[in-house]
């Protein structure tokens, strides 16, 4: 899911600093689904609103 979410942030050109301004999701919250934990349902749906994608988006998996 993070490289999806890295690349996505890319090609929007928005920094980790601003998706957590845009979802009220701390940093350090961000950094731990970098290190790998599983972001929550809820929060998926404030990152995939943020970003204005739909959360289908996610269900690609990371190759």
């Amino acid at each position: 899911m993070w490289k999806q979410l890295e690349e996505l942030l890319r090609s929007k050109n928005i920094t980790r600093y601003k998706l957590s301004k845009l979802t009220g999701i701390r940093q350090t919250t961000l950094q731990s689904y970098k290190d790998g934990a599983e972001p929550s349902f809820k929060n998926m749906i404030k990152i995939a609103d943020a970003l204005d994608i739909s959360l289908d988006y996610f269900r690609k998996r990371d190759d």
